[in-house]
């Protein structure tokens, strides 16, 4: 993949932090990543807007029903991450 050096600031102690945290990635590489994310959250955000437009917000039950999946999810990953899984069931 191509790639282009840009110059950035950013706040010392934020830099600090990231290097304390990028020993072996790099700083450069934790920056793309973060700006990945950041551009992948912003298309979403697009996404979820036009769906309002077409649909109409999403209600509170609605939200709540997402919550309580989303819930079960996260349950669900902590249970496989500490190694709880049934006989013969994938991690």
């Amino acid at each position: 993949m191509a790639t282009k050096k840009v110059t950035i600031t950013i706040p010392e102690d934020l830099l600090d932090e990231i290097r304390s945290e990028t020993s072996e990635r790099g700083i450069s590489a934790y920056v793309a990543e973060a700006l990945r994310l950041k551009r992948d959250r912003d298309r979403l955000r697009e996404l979820v807007d036009w769906l309002q437009e077409e649909h109409g917000a999403v209600t509170e039950s609605e939200l709540a029903a997402g919550r309580e999946e989303l819930d079960a999810l996260d349950a669900e990953h902590r249970r496989r991450a500490a190694g709880k899984g049934r006989p013969g069931e994938a991690a």
